[in-house]
């Protein structure tokens, strides 16, 4: 793929659509994060792992990246430790969640790995090191990415891991903290797993629509998550 269709001017107006709706959604909580105060997670968390699904794995998180930035910006907020690191778990999901190959697979799973190995390295982390087992999950749906909500979950926990490292080594939460999240992440990252998938749906009916009503032959359809797909085989 050459640098021109990559910069694509359809695409490229198409993937700040996108983040601007990502950016909207980022101002709408969903829910707090247990054991941190003013921090939350917010319907972003849904729609940011499949940006990289609709544009393509670089340019889908360098959208989320910008959207992290663009956030920050409006918010005013101070650019501390903590703020930084916050950037990066929607990152790594969305990279996660659009790589389509057996070599990108293996290393969209990697951060999983490197977060468990800090997790139990931490005081903290190693008296709860089997709140960490969690991110088995991401290493092993990357065999089973054709699966959607495998491929949702690996994304999910992904960013889990992440973020939970980043809030480890930050605000250092005892291990009793930890311990008590675990079955609450679990409702939680299933309701995120469900919301990843919805939207996926969602924003591949929509692209396929506009690739039929418009041509647009640039977007990264998708047509088996495609509700219109669906309907046509009946």
């Amino acid at each position: 793929m050459d640098l021109k269709t990559i910069l694509d001017r359809r695409k490229l107006a198409f993937t700040g659509v996108f983040a601007l709706l990502s950016l909207a959604l980022y101002q709408v909580k969903f829910s707090d994060i247990l054991g941190v105060q003013s921090q939350s997670f917010t319907l972003f968390q849904l729609i940011g792992p499949i940006g990289a699904g609709v544009l393509g794995s670089a340019l889908g998180a360098v959208s989320v990246f910008a959207v992290e930035v663009l956030n920050f910006l409006i918010g005013g907020q101070p650019l501390d430790l903590i703020t930084f690191v916050r950037f990066f778990p929607m990152v790594f999901a969305a990279l996660y969640f659009g790589s389509r190959s057996k070599i990108t697979d293996k290393l969209a799973a990697i951060p999983a790995l490197v977060c468990m190995l800090l997790f139990w390295m931490h005081p903290a982390g190693a008296q709860a090191w089997y709140y960490a087992l969690y991110w088995l999950i991401p290493i092993g749906a990357v065999f089973y990415k054709k699966n959607i909500l495998a491929r949702s979950l690996g994304s999910t926990f992904t960013a889990h891991a992440i973020g939970s490292v980043a809030f480890l080594y930050a605000f250092n939460l005892p291990a009793e903290v930890w311990i008590a999240l675990i079955p609450i992440v679990a409702v939680e990252r299933l309701t995120f797993t469900a919301g990843i998938t919805l939207f996926h749906y969602a924003a591949n009916t929509a692209m396929d629509f506009a690739a039929v009503k418009r041509g647009w032959k640039f977007l990264n359809v998708e047509k088996k998550y495609s509700l219109l797909n669906a309907l046509s085989k009946e």
